[in-house]
């Protein structure tokens, strides 16, 4: 009788599919590479029956993992999602500061002057964009929604000029910025009403503004809040110097698939920092004596 091979086996990420999606054929269909092929995934969640618990499970764990791989953590690619996300179907994950880990890497890799193309959350950025530039934004459909980016879902049917504006029209209007046109707190009572962003959301608040790095796997980007104390409703001093995050910045993920990264060398001393997350939110400065 051959040996009951277990979830947790980092060379058989495969495994993952069965335990957590329930198709013990996905080894027939496709050759095991670095990730699930979303139209695989789309097909299995397309087709099930939702008759129990059991396929209702599988139903929201094969959303939760076509949103991951298309709108949180998608590729240039667009083909499939890695498979290091699948135990996050388990284990809690912190969503937030992830996306926002992977906008930035994201960014960082487009200012390279040979990049063309740009990936990862692409609707957190222009929903940042759209709520703090609003004579950018096409007009909102919804104001009243939550997410606060669906306030501009299927934009295009009430505001079809918008999709005339060219590229030069942007230029302009960028060359054009006054400090009025800018939105620091985007998320104050008089901007949103209060009663559209959960209360429990609100209540985390005073970590939004914590200068610490932001962790997802291998990837390790800094929040610096300090350079942006006006977003928090703070004045604006004197950034500290720019933290250097050395080889962890660079790291790409070529390893086990389920490597806890709390214990590498290069990630411990962030993670841990990122831990202590409540220790570095911002605070008032001190009046100049």
């Amino acid at each position: 009788m051959p040996k009951k091979q277990k979830i947790k086996d980092v060379d058989r990420p495969e495994f993952h599919v069965i335990h957590y999606l329930g198709d013990t054929d996905y080894l027939l269909k496709f050759k095991i590479g670095s990730c699930i092929k979303l139209t695989w995934l789309r097909d299995l969640k397309e087709n099930l029956e939702l008759t129990d618990e059991i396929s209702i499970y599988r139903y929201v764990r094969c959303h939760i993992i076509f949103l991951i791989g298309t709108i949180l953590f998608g590729d240039k690619f667009g083909v499939g999602v890695h498979w290091k996300f699948l135990p996050l179907l388990r284990d809690f994950y912190s969503w937030g500061a992830a996306c926002l880990a992977h906008l930035y890497r994201a960014l960082c890799r487009t200012s390279r002057f040979n990049c063309k193309e740009i990936d990862g959350p692409l609707t957190l950025l222009l929903g940042w964009v759209w709520i703090r530039l609003p004579y950018l934004s096409p007009l909102p459909r919804e104001p009243r929604s939550f997410p606060l980016a669906n306030r501009w879902r299927n934009w295009e049917r009430g505001d079809r000029r918008y999709r005339y504006l060219n590229l030069a029209h942007f230029r302009k209007a960028f060359d054009e910025l006054q400090e009025r046109h800018f939105v620091w707190v985007a998320y104050a009572v008089d901007r949103v009403d209060p009663n559209i962003i959960p209360a429990e959301i609100y209540m985390q608040s005073v970590v939004w503004s914590a200068t610490v790095p932001l962790v997802s796997f291998e990837c390790i980007e800094w929040h610096a809040t300090d350079r942006f104390r006006r977003q928090f409703g703070f004045v604006q001093g004197v950034p500290n110097q720019e933290r250097n995050l050395d080889k962890a910045h660079g790291e790409t993920l070529t390893g086990p698939k389920n490597l806890n990264w709390a214990t590498t060398l290069s990630h411990s001393i962030w993670v841990m920092h990122w831990s202590n997350r409540y220790n570095y939110v911002l605070s008032e400065l001190p009046m100049p004596s």
